[in-house]
C-alpha cells in the first residue's frame, strides 16, 4: 500500500458555515470566510490555545488519548477515508498527530525539549489551522479504529475535542451548521414544522388504512401517556425508506397496543451537534428530556437511529442526566422486563423493546409476508460500538424473516465499516469521497445475493440507495422496523386486551 503524498484529501474539505447561520446559532466570529482565506480574529491564536486548555482540563479522556498514543499503526489502514485516499493524514493516528503535536508544543515541557533536540519546531499558523479543519472534518467519528487500538484510544474524542477548538475561532462547516440551526428553532434537523409533521401523520394513518385496512390514529403531544416515542425526523418524510420505517413501528405501537405519543416539539432522535461541539449537543438532546417531563411520560422510546445512542449512553449522565433522574426506568408494559441498562439514560432503543417482546413469545407474526425478500443487515457504527447492540437487531429479523443472510464480520459487527455519511459528511462535496470509501461494504452486500438491506440508522437510509445505484446493484434498503410490521398478524389480539 503506497502512501499519497499529494494529500488527496485537501479536495474533500467541507462548505464553510453562512453567516446567517452562525448568526442564529450564536456562534463565535459569524463572518465571510473561506479555505483559502480564513478571515480569522486578530487574536485567534490566543483564543485558540486558551479553548485547547480548557478542553484539556474539562475532558480528561482527551488528554489521556494524546499521550498514551505510541504509534504502533494498529489503526492506520482502519479508516475508510484513509482506504479512500490513501491520504497520510487520512489515517487515525496520523489525524490524531495533527492535534497532539499542537498540544506537545504549547502544553508540555517534554514536546517543547523534543522539538529542540529534533529540529521539528511545530507552530500554530494558519495553513496548519486550514490542514486541521479539512482533516478533522473529513472523520465520521465512527470509531472503528478504536476497535482495534491497543490502548483503547478513541480516536472520536480528539476529533469532538479538535472541533470544540476551531469552533471557537469561527470555523464550522454548513453542513452541521444548517441542520442544528433547523433542529433548534423546529425542533428536527430537517427543519420541519409541527404543522408539516402533522400532515405527514395524517398522510401515514391515510396510507396504513388503504395497504392494511386498520384504523390508525396516532398521538401527538398526548399529557400522561406511558412512553414518547422519538424517532429520527427523517423518518416523517413521506416516501423512501425511512417512511417505511415509521409506518412499520405505528403500526406494530398499534398492533400491541403500547400507550405512546409523539411530540412536535422533541421530533428529533438525531443530535448533529454530536458533531460540532458540546453545547450544542447538550442542547439538542436536553430538549428531549424536557419535552418527556413536560409531557409527563415514564420514560423515551428511541426509534432506529444512530447517534442518538452515543449522545445518550456515552454523555448523558453528566450532560443532562438532572432531567433523566425525573422520569422512570424503563419497564416493558406487556413483559415486565425492567431496562436496567437504561438507568441513568431512561431511553431504549426500539430493537431492546421489540427483542423483549419476542423473547417472551408475545407477538404473532407470519413470516412468509416477508418471503420476497432476501435480507441481511449492516450494523451502524453507534448502536453497534456504543450500545453493544449487535444481537438484537438480527434476532428481531430471524423473527420476522425466512431469508436472513449474514454480512462479512470484518466489514461489520463491532468491525462495521461505516456508511461514511456520519460526523457532517453527508453532503455532495464528500459524494466522491464515499462512494469509494464504502466499497468493501458494498462488495460485501454483494457476496450476499441480497435484495433488501434492513438498517437501524437514518444517515444509513440516507445515503445507501445512492451508493446502490452507483454500484449497480438492485438492493432495496430499509428498516428493521418495517419488516416486523410488514409480518404483523392482524387477526392476533391486541397486547393490552
Amino acid at each position: 500500500m503506497r502512501l499519497n503524498l499529494e494529500y488527496p484529501g485537501q479536495k474533500y474539505a467541507l462548505k464553510p458555515t453562512l453567516v446567517k447561520t452562525a448568526k442564529t446559532l450564536n456562534l463565535p466570529f459569524p463572518r465571510e470566510w473561506t479555505l483559502q482565506n480564513l478571515n480569522l480574529p486578530p487574536n485567534w491564536k490566543e483564543i485558540f490555545l486558551k479553548e485547547f486548555e480548557k478542553v484539556l482540563k474539562r475532558f480528561r479522556s482527551v488528554k489521556l488519548y494524546l499521550d498514551i498514543c505510541v504509534h504502533c499503526g494498529a489503526c492506520a489502514d482502519k479508516c475508510h477515508y484513509f482506504l479512500a485516499t490513501l491520504d497520510p493524514n487520512n489515517m487515525p493516528v496520523k489525524r490524531a498527530d495533527l492535534l497532539r503535536d499542537i498540544y506537545r508544543r504549547y502544553f508540555t515541557k517534554a514536546g517543547r525539549i523534543a522539538d529542540k533536540l529534533s529540529g521539528k519546531r511545530v507552530e500554530l499558523t494558519e495553513d496548519y489551522v486550514r490542514k486541521l479543519y479539512t482533516y478533522f472534518y473529513q472523520c465520521s467519528m465512527c470509531r472503528r479504529c478504536a476497535v482495534f487500538c491497543p490502548y483503547g484510544i478513541d480516536t472520536a474524542e480528539i476529533t469532538m475535542a479538535a472541533r470544540e477548538i476551531l469552533s471557537a475561532i469561527g470555523l464550522t462547516p454548513s453542513s452541521l451548521t444548517t441542520s442544528i440551526a433547523n433542529c433548534e428553532i423546529t425542533g428536527n434537523h430537517i427543519g420541519m414544522t409541527p404543522r408539516g409533521l402533522l400532515n405527514a401523520i395524517e398522510l401515514l394513518e391515510e396510507e396504513i388504512e388503504e395497504e392494511t385496512g386498520i384504523r390508525v390514529k396516532v398521538p401527538i403531544n398526548k399529557k400522561g401517556a406511558e412512553v414518547l416515542y422519538v424517532p429520527p425526523s427523517a423518518d416523517f418524510r413521506p416516501g423512501g425508506p425511512h417512511w417505511g420505517t415509521l409506518k412499520g413501528a405505528i403500526i406494530f405501537f398499534h398492533h400491541i397496543g403500547l400507550d405512546y405519543t409523539l411530540s412536535t416539539k422533541a421530533s428529533e432522535g438525531g443530535n448533529f451537534g454530536t458533531w460540532l461541539n458540546y453545547e450544542h449537543m447538550k442542547k439538542i438532546n436536553r430538549k428531549i428530556y424536557e419535552e418527556a417531563v413536560r409531557l409527563g411520560v415514564k420514560w423515551i422510546l428511541g426509534g432506529e437511529c444512530g447517534h442518538m445512542y452515543r449522545v445518550a449512553h456515552a454523555f448523558m449522565a453528566t450532560m443532562n442526566g438532572d432531567l433523566a433522574e425525573k422520569l422512570e426506568v424503563p419497564q416493558s408494559p406487556f413483559t415486565g422486563t425492567v431496562f436496567k441498562n437504561a438507568e441513568a439514560t431512561k431511553l431504549v432503543h426500539i430493537m431492546e423493546f421489540v427483542a423483549d417482546l419476542f423473547k417472551h413469545k408475545k407477538l404473532d407474526v407470519d413470516k412468509s409476508k416477508n418471503d420476497q425478500y432476501i435480507v441481511t443487515f449492516s450494523d451502524s457504527c453507534n448502536p453497534a460500538r456504543v450500545m453493544g447492540l449487535i444481537e438484537e437487531p438480527r434476532y428481531v429479523i430471524k423473527q420476522v424473516c425466512n431469508n436472513y443472510v449474514e454480512l462479512d464480520p470484518n466489514v461489520n459487527r463491532e468491525r462495521t465499516l461505516c456508511c461514511g455519511a456520519g460526523g457532517g459528511l453527508l453532503t455532495p462535496e464528500t459524494l466522491e469521497l464515499r462512494l469509494k470509501a464504502i466499497k468493501p461494504k458494498m462488495d460485501a452486500i454483494k457476496r450476499t445475493g441480497a435484495n433488501y438491506l434492513a438498517l437501524i440508522c437514518a444517515i444509513d437510509k440516507s445515503v445507501y440507495d445512492e451508493y446502490f445505484l452507483h454500484y449497480n446493484m438492485d438492493v432495496q434498503v430499509g428498516g428493521v422496523i418495517e419488516l416486523v410490521g410488514n409480518a404483523i398478524n392482524f387477526q392476533a389480539d391486541n397486547l393490552r386486551r
